[in-house]
């Protein structure tokens, strides 16, 4: 089996002082990347900054025999992160997109500064970032970009509506620039993970927290950051030694003859075909799923 290596590759890791952040970035740099180890140092919760997480993961990998350098901004000024990239490493090729934070509340509880704190680190952190990256990699031809998403996202989850919102959110936004990157060889997935760290130990118990490594994660995104991979616009649900890849699907669903017009009542009459899931198609991309829709205007 080849070894995957990342030799004179540069890898940013946004997140790094911590969870899954930190073993990615350990894991780059043990297979040969120079990694830009990103933390604010803040809390779980988007309070605060500190210095010290990254400098840690830094020192972790440089006592290792690896290269590494630490930033400490906030993803929301995601061009900073990458300046730091090639001022110390003159390119960028990979960028994972780990930062996040929880402000979690019942909707109704839920403060207008709680949603868009969430929104701001999650999906414009990555924005940012992944923006100021796309120039460099579209110069060079190449790049790999990971997003962040979470099964709060997929499924939705109570109490986390910011969150969910956020999650979902960075899987639209990887679907399109996995379209848009190709032609430059800038592959693009996201992954769904479970696995113990601050975000996860509010509300996990403490006993699947110590099974759900990080550790477990990383092979993952990894193997999607490989520069053999062909794989983008993937979604994989990933903890625990498990990986899975996800897909839509959706019913056959029922078209209606617009010569004959239609109205609610005939949408009640025909709702359990339309929400039939023992028929159903997996469109992979927009044009796939308008053929129905065109299908059935031409038997209008």
């Amino acid at each position: 089996m080849t070894q995957i290596r990342f030799d004179d590759r540069v890898v940013i890791v946004t997140g790094a002082g911590n969870g899954l952040g930190r073993s990615h970035a350990l894991e780059f740099a043990r297979r040969g990347a120079k990694v830009v180890v990103n933390d604010l140092g803040g809390s779980a919760f988007g309070e605060g900054a500190s210095k010290s997480a990254a400098d840690v993961v830094v020192d972790e990998i440089v006592a290792a025999g690896g290269e590494a350098v630490a930033n400490y901004d906030s993803v929301t000024d995601g061009d900073k992160i990458v300046q730091t990239a090639m001022d110390n490493f003159g390119r960028i090729d990979v960028v994972v997109n780990n930062a996040g934070i929880l402000r979690d509340k019942s909707f109704h509880k839920m403060t207008e500064d709680d949603w868009d704190l969430v929104y701001q680190v999650h999906v414009k952190g990555a924005f940012k970032v992944s923006h100021a990256a796309w120039p460099f990699m579209k110069e060079v031809g190449y790049g790999r970009l990971i997003f962040t998403a979470s099964a709060a996202g997929i499924y939705g989850n109570f109490g986390q509506a910011n969150y969910s919102m956020a999650k979902l959110a960075l899987h639209g936004l990887s679907q399109t620039l996995a379209l848009e990157g190709k032609k430059s060889n800038i592959l693009v997935n996201t992954i769904a993970p479970i696995a113990g760290s601050r975000l996860t130990e509010t509300i996990l118990p403490p006993t699947l927290i110590e099974q759900l490594k990080p550790e477990y994660v990383t092979p993952l995104v990894i193997r999607l950051c490989d520069e053999k991979s062909n794989d983008t616009g993937g979604l994989y649900e990933v903890g625990a030694g498990w990986i899975g890849a996800l897909r839509w699907e959706r019913t056959k669903g029922v078209g209606f003859k617009l010569s004959e017009g239609f109205s609610a009542e005939d949408v009640a009459a025909q709702w359990d075909n339309i929400t039939d899931f023992t028929r159903t198609d997996h469109p992979r991309n927009g044009q796939e799923a308008m053929m129905a829709i065109m299908q059935n205007l031409a038997n209008r």
